[in-house]
C-alpha cells in the first residue's frame, strides 16, 4: 500500500491512474455521504423545531406542567429537546398570551414555575390541531404508494 505524507506529492505519478482514480472516487463518495447525512440531520432538526410549539401546547392542554416534565415528555417522544430550546419557546408563548404560569415553593430548591394554557392558548391549540390533521391527511396522500395496474 502506498501512503502519501502531507505535502509529499512526488509519489503520486508512481501510482497507477486507475488506482488514483479509485482513491479519488472513494474520497468523493465518503465526502458526499457526509454531506447527505448532514443535510438529513439538519432537515430532521428543522422538522422537529417546526412542530415543537405545537407539541408543547399539546402537552399543556392536559394540564399545567413544570419545564423539566415537558422536557422529559418531549425526549420520550424522541423530539430531542434541550433546555436552551424549551425556555425561550415557553417565554415566547407566554409573551404571546398563549401561556401563563404560577410559582410553587419547592421542598428541594428554589421555587418552581408551572406553565398552563390560557383561554387564548386553548383556542390557538385547537386551531393548530385542526391544521395538523389537515396537513397530515395531505401528506399521507402524497406518501401513498402508487397503485399498480394489473
Amino acid at each position: 500500500m502506498v501512503t502519501v505524507a502531507p505535502g509529499n506529492y512526488e509519489i503520486l505519478p508512481r501510482i497507477k491512474n486507475s488506482t488514483l482514480l479509485c482513491i479519488v472516487h472513494v474520497i468523493g463518495y465518503i465526502f458526499a455521504m457526509q454531506i447527505i447525512k448532514m443535510n438529513i440531520e439538519n432537515s430532521k432538526a428543522q422538522l422537529r423545531k417546526g412542530i415543537l410549539e405545537f407539541c408543547v401546547l399539546a402537552l399543556l392542554r392536559k394540564g399545567e406542567a413544570y419545564p423539566s416534565d415537558l422536557l422529559k415528555s418531549l425526549k420520550e417522544a424522541e423530539l430531542i429537546v434541550v433546555e436552551g430550546t424549551l425556555y425561550p419557546l415557553l417565554n415566547r408563548l407566554k409573551n404571546a398570551g398563549l401561556l401563563t404560569y404560577r410559582w410553587e415553593e419547592s421542598k428541594s430548591g428554589p421555587p418552581r414555575k408551572y406553565y398552563s394554557l390560557t383561554e387564548q392558548g386553548k383556542t390557538f391549540y385547537k386551531e393548530l390541531a385542526q391544521s395538523w390533521d389537515e396537513l397530515q391527511k395531505s401528506i399521507d396522500k402524497l406518501l401513498e404508494e402508487p397503485k399498480t395496474q394489473s
